[in-house]
């Protein structure tokens, strides 16, 4: 028969769940993404040099170099937060509420939750020696 007070476990705090998250290969391919179809067509060629570094930035990742992976993806983030935020919208009600508008709101959340996280991860984060 089971206990009825299970031990209880501990919680990771919300800055070890921020360093998970940052050091995680799944959000810049996300981003990557993301990003790529709001600017392949018609194709910009300074948002489209965004993808590639987040692609690096998960192979980096792979390798091992989480922190490292952290710290590229964070610096990215802002970067393309930035240049995604300097947008004008479009005009009117209907214009602003559309598939793309929409992608274009997940991808900036992303990137917000990316340098906060891959911040935490970068700064908390322990480099190896080779």
């Amino acid at each position: 028969m089971a206990s009825p007070n299970p031990s209880p476990q501990a919680s990771a705090s919300p800055v070890q769940r921020l360093k998970t998250l940052g050091e995680s290969s799944a959000m810049p391919t996300l981003l990557a993404t993301l990003i790529t179809p709001l600017h392949l067509r018609p194709f910009q060629t300074l948002p489209m040099l965004f993808p590639p570094v987040f692609l690096f930035s998960t192979y980096v990742n792979l390798q091992g170099l989480k922190t490292d992976s952290a710290g590229i993806s964070a610096a990215w983030s802002a970067a393309y937060l930035v240049l995604a935020s300097r947008r004008k919208p479009p005009t009117g009600f209907r214009g602003k509420f559309t598939a793309r508008g929409a992608l274009r709101g997940v991808a900036m959340a992303g990137c917000a939750v990316e340098v906060v996280a891959g911040g935490v991860a970068w700064t908390f984060g322990r480099r190896e020696a080779a």
